[in-house]
């Protein structure tokens, strides 16, 4: 990936901050490989353990040709999670008082907050509701609901009865979530009426009905459905004003579809089956707001989290108790260099593992404040992000590149009517940022006064792997940088030989950390296979990567987004990031398209920012750009308007669909988690004229 020739120093960071300097972190980071038991022992002593963990405190095999491929951390130690996050905050801490979520609705007037007091006393009192439905430790709980305080409940009564959640993002179709119950063998499903996102009402309950109907066409009958009045939460009266029912700020239209000008009642009209359907509401009025936990073993099943496979069918990511937890509160404690004082902001939803990790286990696990978004970053205007920041002084931001080029099409203006003064760090998420939004990002949002942490990890790794650390490495744009304690990453080449040095391959991982997952749910093969057959002794990322001579990481994406033009392998990142470059350019991705001599070529597609057109002195400026920056034998053949590109709502371009339209190939295959469909037909008008 290119990069700027000259780097901002790191910021100075104050004396109170526990981020280590450069020569700590390297002496930190060699006890983290070389004594992992005593540097991940003491960390797990700071936590509450029913039986503390024993010798050995770590066993693993990564290598397919001695046995199975096992991970173990802490085994026989006995925990629960949900108590370390809350109880032990409210009790031993003394944290009960202190806000843990700021709910911002999807309009601004919505707005409430929660203390970890009554947090934990939701908590008890939803799992005191689940046990009463008959669930116990090791059962699968479906979760899909919106951005709201109760998908956090709903989660922790899971844990803190030791049942197993596997949560669907909310903009999943019933197919998706269908499958996904299916495949964990989910014994209760837990959902709401429905939400807003934006201006766009979902109807969250009948996307869950369908669901269930597919799930009974396919010989699973699921008979319990919990189900949460969110959009008519203002018609619940319960214990009092519900401090996490602030009342709807918009007339609710009929669900079923139809507007209405006077509604005859203000409450979302649903389908309903009383034999299989329960309000959440009239579960919890006269559940205990006390509940023991389940005390689990630190190797019992925590959560299952679906990511896609190459196949197609999505693979159940397994993370378990103990490592979990311990490692998501080490990474979020340093990478964000946590203080006490902070107001920390993670955009990511939920139904993601940065959700997970960095808006619920990791900051909970540290007594955090945090803001919990149900809207979109441009709704209603497009400096609702900032106004946000503003309000409730937001010191630790964590969002997606995606979101960060969307914004920078607007310009600074819209961030500048903000102060964002109370702004120390900034961090990205989800994929490579490109350098020239790494600098917008420093210098505009920032101020040229808030380090940034880029860091890269994955569904499978749960936590941070690669990553800056604020004030104590020097940062490259785009560049990931070193790897977190614990985490020994390599590059080998194709034939799984490790290159020294300056070097670019696969990226591979050579030893667990405590949040790497244990499996794929219920196909072990699958997760060998996968993760550990190329290449016998290493977990296998699936990402390409480069180091530079200062031993920097940069990932280049990943392997199947890599292009083999004439012999040359190229990297799609790399060319998008030469192609953002340009003025003009907001967006680009690029994917092969086949070639007759050179086997295969580069068909990018460019989204225009604001005021800018597309033509043909464009078109040469942009292969221009991509010749100086990586080299003639990178000069795309073909480059395409797109003034939409096709992305998943978590935000990520489907190249896969791109391949078929830059090939003229109607047939897409299932794009049910596409979030706008009506991009595919202007893609296919603007193709350019292509030779195969």
């Amino acid at each position: 990936m290119s990069s700027p020739g000259v780097f901002p120093p790191a910021p100075e960071v104050s004396a109170a901050a526990h981020i280590p300097s450069y020569a700590r972190y390297q002496e930190l980071y060699e006890r983290s490989i070389r004594h992992p038991d005593e540097f991940w022992g003491e960390i797990a002593n700071e936590f509450h353990w029913r039986v503390p963990p024993a010798q050995p405190f770590l066993r693993y095999n990564f290598d397919v040709t001695k046995g199975k491929i096992f991970i173990e951390w802490m085994k026989g130690g006995v925990t629960n999670i949900c108590y370390n996050v809350l109880d032990r905050n409210v009790q031993d801490k003394k944290l009960g008082d202190k806000i843990a979520f700021y709910w911002e609705g999807n309009e601004p007037g919505d707005s409430m907050s929660i203390t970890y007091s009554e947090l934990l006393r939701k908590v008890c009192q939803f799992a005191n509701v689940l046990r009463g439905q008959g669930i116990k430790k090791g059962d699968r709980v479906s979760i899909y609901m919106p951005m709201v305080i109760e998908l956090v409940v709903a989660m922790l009564a899971c844990a803190r009865i030791g049942a197993i959640h596997s949560i669907v993002f909310a903009g999943f179709s019933s197919e998706s979530l269908c499958e996904r119950i299916l495949d964990s063998n989910c014994t209760l499903l837990i959902t709401a009426d429905g939400f807003f996102r934006g201006d766009k009402l979902i109807n969250l309950k009948s996307i869950a009905d369908e669901a269930l109907k597919k799930c009974a066409e396919k010989n699973y009958p699921l008979s319990k459905c919990i189900v949460l009045k969110h959009l008519g939460r203002d018609e619940i009266v319960s214990d009092g004003p519900s401090k996490i029912s602030p009342p709807c700020k918009r007339q609710c239209p009929d669900l079923q579809g139809k507007k209405q000008e006077k509604p005859k009642r203000s409450h979302p009209q649903i389908n309903w089956k009383p034999s299989v359907d329960m309000w959440w509401h009239e579960l919890i009025k006269d559940a205990s707001v006390e509940c023991e936990p389940e005390w689990c073993d630190s190797e019992d099943e925590l959560f299952i989290l679906y990511t896609s496979g190459s196949t197609g069918k999505p693979k159940g990511v397994v993370h378990t108790v103990g490592g979990y937890m311990i490692y998501t509160a080490t990474t979020f404690k340093y990478v964000f260099d946590y203080h006490p004082d902070d107001v920390y902001w993670c955009t990511a939803d939920i139904g993601w593992i940065t959700g997970h990790s960095y808006l619920t286990y990791g900051p909970l696990a540290n007594g955090a404040t945090s803001v919990l978004f149900e809207g979109l970053p441009i709704y209603p205007d497009i400096s609702r992000m900032w106004q946000i920041i503003d309000k409730y002084n937001v010191s630790k931001f964590y969002t997606a590149p995606t979101a960060i080029r969307l914004l920078m099409k607007y310009g600074e203006e819209p961030v500048k009517r903000y102060s964002r003064k109370s702004l120390k760090v900034l961090g990205t998420v989800g994929e490579p940022i490109n350098p020239e939004a790494w600098l917008w990002y420093y210098n505009v949002v920032g101020d040229k006064r808030c380090p940034i942490v880029d860091t890269f990890w994955q569904t499978e790794t749960g936590g941070h792997v690669l990553t800056p650390l604020p004030g104590a490495t020097t940062a490259k744009p785009g560049s990931a940088t070193f790897p977190f304690f614990g985490v020994v990453p390599a590059i080998l080449d194709e034939s799984g030989e490790e290159l020294e040095g300056e070097a670019e391959g696969y990226l591979v991982f050579k030893q667990p950390w405590p949040a790497l997952m244990r499996t794929v749910y219920g196909n072990q093969e699958r997760f060998e296979t996968t993760y550990f057959k190329k290449f016998p002794g290493y977990y296998v990322t699936g990402d390409g990567c480069r180091r530079d001579k200062d031993g920097y990481y940069w990932i280049t994406g990943r392997i199947d987004d890599m292009l083999n033009v004439s012999g040359h392998l190229l990297s799609t990142a790399e060319v998008e990031s030469a192609l953002v470059e340009h003025s003009s350019i907001a967006e680009a991705a690029v994917v092969s398209h086949p070639h007759p001599v050179k086997g295969e070529c580069l068909y990018c597609f460019v989204t225009l920012r604001d005021g800018h057109e597309f033509t043909s002195t464009l078109v040469d400026q942009l292969k221009k750009l991509v010749r100086e920056k990586i080299g003639p034998i990178a000069t795309p053949d073909y480059i395409q308007n797109a003034p939409g590109l096709p992305k998943t709502r978590s935000g990520k371009i489907m190249r896969r669909v791109l391949r078929k339209i830059a090939k003229n190939d109607r047939d897409l295959g299932d794009i049910s988690t596409l979030a706008d469909s009506t991009v595919i037909q202007q893609l296919f008008e603007n193709r350019c004229k292509t030779v195969q």
